[in-house]
């Protein structure tokens, strides 16, 4: 190979077995380093910046590589890219080989655009009986949302016409310093159209304040806290986007005989002092009816008995939880002179001290 004027491997670091992916890595990592819009009024770097930049145009295109490894020159002459130090964009050149390098790098060339925007959720809330909780319920409820006027499809205008500062492609060609940039049309947004007339029903604003009445489905076995959701019963979107999500959060009125513990119930079930101290056979109430069950002899007061299956049922599986019984015996208050003398006789039969263990630990 015919000695070159410049070592364009040497210029970028690399050696001249480099892949383009490493030609590509290196140039990336010096025009970082150089370029003259993050080295304000140092000439050193601007003249390094256009030594590393005319490398990379030639070692960076595999058929310019090939003849530059060949006759030891550039093909298209020295510096044909530059003017003053700088590459020239006045002829519609935007980067030339170097946009997905330079992108990387800055970000140029990405530009934004009137990007649709979900609507905003709503919240509200809904109180419930313990048996609406259990076994769900569909409830109307009145709400007031935004929604996209029906008049001018959520435009905001009744007509348009193209926008005269982007030609109706919604962005703007810039040039900062080196790079050409597409960015968002001010005058109109990003949208191609400027309006025209402006929609009588929404005065512009593209969206109409509206009430209306929906069934809320709850289901079976929500607890207290939850929430329960309406996919696109929300605030309406911008530019197009969807509707935000109706969420309605679940609270539950206190019950006079249950209290709810995760998917189990609990009841407080009074007996009396002969159905505890001989056993007996009772109705208790249960969420979804009645149950019978059996109350063993010598029965303690605060002593807690099961009933499987028959709590609350599982939002995710369906299963039910259990209802936990627990005994509180009742002691009559007026005592008449026979009863008197019937608890006495078998307080006599009652041998054993329920005090003793405190008496031996003291």
């Amino acid at each position: 190979m015919a000695q070159a004027t410049k070592d364009y491997y040497e210029t970028l670091g690399i050696s001249k077995n480099a892949l383009h992916d490493e030609i590509k890595k290196a140039f990336r990592k010096l025009a970082r380093k150089y370029h003259p819009d993050l080295n304000p009024g140092d000439k050193t770097a601007e003249q390094k910046f256009k030594e590393i930049n005319e490398a990379y145009s030639v070692l960076g295109d595999e058929k310019k590589r090939i003849e530059y490894d060949r006759f030891g020159k550039t093909p298209f002459g020295e510096g044909a890219w530059y003017e003053g130090g700088r590459p020239d964009f006045r002829e519609g050149f935007q980067f030339g080989g170097f946009g997905d390098v330079f992108s990387d790098i800055f970000g140029a060339g990405r530009g934004f655009e009137n990007i649709p925007r979900r609507g905003a959720d709503m919240l509200m809330g809904i109180e419930l009986t313990l048996e609406e909780a259990f076994s769900g319920v569909t409830r109307p409820i009145t709400l007031t949302r935004d929604i996209p006027c029906r008049t001018c499809n959520g435009s905001g205008a009744e007509s348009f016409q193209t926008c005269e500062r982007c030609k109706g492609s919604g962005k703007i060609q810039m040039s900062r310093g080196f790079f050409r940039m597409a960015q968002t049309c001010s005058a109109c947004d990003g949208s191609g159209r400027k309006v025209t007339r402006t929609c009588k029903s929404c005065g512009g604003r593209g969206i109409t304040r509206q009430g209306e009445t929906l069934n809320a489905k709850i289901p079976a076995g929500v607890a207290a806290g939850s929430i329960v959701k309406l996919r696109g019963m929300g605030g309406a979107g911008e530019a197009g986007g969807p509707p935000g999500d109706l969420r309605i959060e679940v609270t539950v009125k206190p019950h006079p005989l249950f209290k709810r513990e995760d998917d189990d119930l609990y009841l407080d079930i009074p007996i009396t002092f002969g159905e505890a101290a001989l056993g007996a056979k009772i109705e208790v109430p249960t969420i979804d009816g009645k149950a019978v069950m059996t109350i063993p002899t010598g029965t303690q007061g605060g002593q807690k008995f099961k009933l499987s299956g028959k709590g609350f049922p599982s939002p995710r599986t369906g299963a039910r939880g259990n209802q936990y019984v627990i005994a509180k015996i009742v002691v009559p208050k007026d005592i008449t002179g026979r009863a008197k003398d019937a608890i006495k006789e078998i307080e006599s039969l009652y041998k054993e001290n329920p005090r003793k263990k405190l008496v031996e630990n003291r």
